[in-house]
């Protein structure tokens, strides 16, 4: 498929939670690919539901207390030692304040701005993952998220949010759909066939783009 600018589009399905640390490095490694290859593709991004931690709380827990539950003091220190070097690289600061917990609530804002445009849905999970891991804060907590939906211009997230029950189905059907068959995010598909999973370097991606624009040439 091309565009009418002659440039092959790229749709890439990426399954993603919203405290996953490597999903926006992922994220930014893959948007530094898109920016190398602008000349020669179009991109479309859409994001699909990830639950690192189903069970985790909906009220919160601290980062530090939830992570060195779950993996040891000694894990966590070299994890968080590991991620905040990482993240620098991209000139990003890792913030391991503050609280995490339950993000159905945000997976149910990000399917929402689906229907509002690829680009706004990506505004938002940039937002989403700078508030959580840049910013230190909680993006199970209503008023976070509705800071950031407005931010991008997001319509209809007050209504989205004053009902839990609102748009769960639809996370639901996004999880089953693209993120059943997975065991690990970031996973990215490009054009429904190329696999790549983890924080992959943009040449990775750059190598992916080529070999799907094979298919379609």
């Amino acid at each position: 498929m091309a565009s009418e600018t002659g440039r092959k589009l790229m749709q890439i399905d990426v399954s993603s939670d919203t405290v996953c640390p490597w999903c926006f490095v992922g994220k930014k490694n893959l948007e530094r690919a898109m920016e190398q290859t602008k000349d020669k593709y179009n991109f479309e991004v859409r994001w699909h539901p990830f639950f690192l931690n189903p069970d985790a709380p909906k009220e919160g827990i601290r980062k530090s207390d939830f992570y060195q539950m779950k993996f040891g003091p000694v894990q966590f220190e070299r994890a968080t030692s590991r991620m905040t070097e990482i993240f620098r690289g991209l000139g990003l600061e890792y913030d391991m304040s503050g609280l995490t917990g339950n993000t159905m609530d945000s997976h149910r804002l990000i399917t929402l701005a689906e229907h509002q445009g690829y680009d706004k849905q990506n505004a938002l999970v940039e937002e989403l993952f700078q508030s959580y891991f840049c910013q230190g804060k909680y993006i199970g907590d209503k008023q976070v998220l509705l800071d950031v939906a407005r931010k991008v211009g997001i319509e209809g997230a007050e209504e989205l949010l004053e009902d839990p029950s609102r748009g769960v189905d639809e996370v639901q059907e996004e999880l089953n759909k693209y993120s059943s068959a997975i065991s690990g995010v970031p996973h990215f598909v490009i054009n429904g066939k190329y696999q790549l999973s983890g924080g992959q370097p943009p040449s990775v991606f750059m190598r992916a783009f080529e070999m799907a624009a094979k298919d379609k040439a």
